[in-house]
């Protein structure tokens, strides 16, 4: 499932390149069709992402809700594109000369809905670490309060919006917490830094398009010449990259949780 700095990439490159032209909206599924024809040749006003939820504001008021889920995929080429599949929920076409074709597959949830609706949404999300102004106060009460593993608390999306398997991972190793270990159990100067670093980190992924934890220095590579099985510490890893020790698996949430046991010890 990707994780909340693609919709936020994902939600800033819509954007750019529909421009204000009219936007040819489609859905060669037919599941959308309905949907699809309110949208076709309307303009995109803006978008906006909270943790995993996407969001496109049409000219008419329209609102665009998407959740990619475990297997949904958002996939750009440029115009005119391929011939479309029967598998494509919705197809976004844009205008001008060197207009984007965007294929939507997959997703848990593509809809159209009412401001309200999507109030009632992002209202039931926790702070999400990309957006300005996140509500830090409520995400740390609400943490703090649940005597739920740790590990357990960084995915749940009305606490922290956006963090998923390999961030929570990341994350905990370079805490040195275990991912057993009750969130209740952290100070409020453990959860600030996790959150400034949840900060950091997700900055650093909407840039670069992929997750990246480790600190070049540390690992001997060089910044901007990292190769993709330099980018983690854990997750997935066969030994940890500090210690040498092999790296174990905790179930958590129904999820494999990867961290080291003598960095994060209980």
């Amino acid at each position: 499932m990707p994780e909340g700095h693609i919709i936020h990439r994902l939600a800033r490159h819509i954007r750019r390149s529909m421009g204000d032209e009219p936007v040819v909206v489609s859905s060669p599924q037919g599941r959308f069709a309905g949907s699809a024809a309110l949208l076709n040749g309307q303009r995109v006003s803006r978008t906006a992402a909270w943790g995993k939820d996407l969001f496109v504001f049409w000219e008419a008021g329209e609102i665009l809700h998407v959740h990619l889920g475990l297997i949904g995929k958002f996939r750009v080429v440029r115009a005119p594109g391929p011939d479309p599949r029967d598998t494509i929920r919705l197809r976004l076409e844009g205008g001008g000369a060197e207009a984007d074709v965007w294929d939507l597959t997959g997703p848990m949830r593509c809809e159209l809905i009412t401001p309200q609706e999507q109030r009632a949404i992002t209202s039931a999300l926790g702070a999400d670490p990309l957006r300005p102004n996140a509500d830090v106060a409520g995400a740390r009460t609400r943490f703090l309060s649940t005597k739920r593993p740790v590990a357990a608390a960084l995915l749940d999306q009305r606490i922290i919006a956006g963090i998923g398997n390999v961030y929570r991972a990341e994350l905990l190793f370079r805490a040195g917490i275990h991912p057993e270990v009750p969130a209740a159990a952290l100070s409020e100067a453990d959860f600030d830094s996790l959150w400034n670093d949840t900060v950091r980190l997700m900055r650093i992924g909407a840039r670069l398009g992929n997750i990246v934890t480790t600190e070049p220095d540390e690992i001997g590579r060089t910044p901007g010449r990292m190769k993709p099985d330099d980018r983690l510490y854990v997750y997935k890893q066969q030994r940890c990259r500090r210690c040498g020790t092999d790296i174990a698996i905790a179930e958590v949430a129904g999820r494999n949780c990867y961290f080291c046991p003598t960095c994060q010890t209980r």
